[in-house]
């Protein structure tokens, strides 16, 4: 009975000391947690879509240059 005891007690310090430190050295609350998400989210569709228009303006202008009978390049992307 006593080895019972001995754990249960042993268990519930655990417990509680595990709690304690979880909400220690939690990097941020839940709300700042998704709040961040959202605005990486946010920063890498706005990324997506100006590369999308740098890259639309670039095949326009290759486009009107063909058009006019002058020499295009084709080449691979630029990557930053």
């Amino acid at each position: 009975m006593r080895k019972l005891v001995s754990f249960l007690a042993g268990l519930a310090a655990g417990l509680v000391t595990g709690g304690v430190l979880a909400l220690l050295f939690a990097p941020t609350s839940g709300k700042s947690l998704q709040e961040q998400i959202q605005a990486g989210v946010k920063r890498i569709v706005d990324e997506g879509k100006a590369a999308a228009e740098a890259r639309r303006l670039e095949l326009e202008g290759q486009l009107e240059a063909f058009k006019q009978g002058r020499p295009i390049t084709l080449g691979t992307p630029k990557t930053e």
